[in-house]
C-alpha cells in the first residue's frame, strides 16, 4: 500500500428498516442525522461518520469486526443501550490498563461496540 492510512472515517450499519433504524440511532446517539435519504442516513458522531444503509438480505451478519465508539462510562452506556432495545453481545470488561469495552447488537443484528480508553488521544 502506497498511501498511509489516516484513521477510521466511517462505520456503516446495514439495516432492514432504515426509517426505524434512523429513529433508534437518533435516540441512542442523542443527535439527528446530517444526511437523510432513503439510500443512506449519516450521523456526525464527534467528527466520525456513523452511516445506515438499507439492506433487505437475509444473510447473517458477521461478528469478526467490531467498531468501538468512545464513551466516558462503559457500564452506564451499556445499560442505556440495553434499555433502548439492544441486546447484550459482550458484557463490560476491563481488558487491562484502564481500558473497558462492551458491545451490544442493535435491533437489526449489527454489533455496536463501546470503549473507555484513557490512553486514546487524537493527534
Amino acid at each position: 500500500m502506497h498511501q498511509k492510512l489516516q484513521g477510521i472515517r466511517t462505520a456503516i450499519y446495514r439495516v432492514a428498516d432504515i426509517v426505524q433504524a434512523k429513529e433508534w440511532y437518533s435516540r441512542v446517539l442523542g443527535i439527528q442525522p446530517y444526511f437523510d435519504q432513503p439510500f443512506y442516513v449519516g450521523y456526525n458522531v464527534a467528527g466520525y461518520e456513523l452511516g445506515l444503509q438499507p439492506d433487505e438480505s437475509i444473510e447473517p451478519k458477521g461478528t469478526s469486526v467490531i467498531t468501538y465508539w468512545g464513551v466516558d462510562d462503559v457500564s452506564s452506556a451499556f445499560s442505556d443501550l440495553l434499555a433502548a432495545g439492544a441486546t447484550a453481545f459482550e458484557q463490560p470488561s476491563d481488558v487491562g490498563d484502564g481500558i473497558v469495552v462492551a458491545a451490544v447488537k442493535d435491533p437489526w443484528g449489527n454489533i455496536f461496540g463501546i470503549i473507555s480508553n484513557p490512553h486514546f488521544k487524537l493527534p
